[in-house]
């Protein structure tokens, strides 16, 4: 299970802090068991500060919280503090990324079940699209998606599998395998029947919940020559 720990304090010397974070970062590289950190600080107090670290499991943090840098570390953040922090310790029993489940709904319900009309649910109505077998760098609108995944559709049948994703700011990429069977025209050639199986990555950046520009970056001609239509 995930495990977070929220550490509340007050400084006045935050940019010694802030540089004292880093030497800890380098000094435990190769070591520290931390997978995350964010630091914000409230708008209201400009001396409170909250820091809010990630960890892979509770044995983990307590792994990390055993390195002598940390112990030497807080120590002067203490001294830079105006009292003692404070601690929470944090089991994550729910942990949403919204954006990335957005994505996942295109993949998995709009490609690969066809269910269209949620096309209007997940993509902007101005989206852009940047694609290797389009002609044009950009196509804008929720209808070429919606006229995108009809076309693959009537010439495959398909299901893309995701093998990973990762989300940073607006952005979700998503590493992806596509296997099915060549079952109807494609780019004027007809239903060979043959089985294919590419892999891609696709990134998404959202904005108000919605997918506003996509990029998709696979090999085009590996799909060809599996279905025998290039050399």
């Amino acid at each position: 299970m995930t495990f977070t720990q929220v550490i509340d304090f007050r400084t006045e010397h935050f940019g010694d802090l802030d540089r004292l974070m880093d030497r800890w970062i380098d000094q435990t590289k190769g070591r520290r068991t931390a997978s995350h950190s964010l630091i914000g600080k409230d708008r209201a107090d400009r001396n409170h500060f909250v820091e809010i670290i990630e960890f892979p499991s509770y044995e983990e943090a307590m792994a990390n919280s055993k390195l002598p840098e940390t112990d030497r570390i807080f120590a002067e953040m203490v001294a830079l503090c105006d009292g003692a922090p404070t601690f929470t310790d944090l089991d994550v029993v729910r942990n949403d990324q919204l954006n990335a489940s957005t994505a996942r709904r295109f993949f998995h319900e709009i490609a690969s079940g066809g269910n269209l009309d949620a096309i209007g649910e997940v993509f902007a109505d101005d989206y852009a699209d940047h694609d290797p077998l389009k002609d044009e760098d950009t196509v804008v609108g929720s209808d070429g998606i919606r006229s995108d995944v009809a076309g693959w559709r009537a010439a495959f049948d398909f299901t893309f599998e995701l093998d990973r994703q990762i989300c940073e700011g607006d952005d979700v990429v998503t590493l992806w395998t596509l296997r099915g069977t060549h079952t109807g025209e494609f780019m004027g050639f007809a239903a060979t029947g043959r089985p294919f199986s590419v892999t891609g990555t696709t990134i998404f950046r959202f904005k108000n919940d919605l997918i506003q520009e996509g990029w998709w970056h696979w090999n085009a001609m590996t799909l060809m020559k599996q279905l025998g239509l290039s050399g």
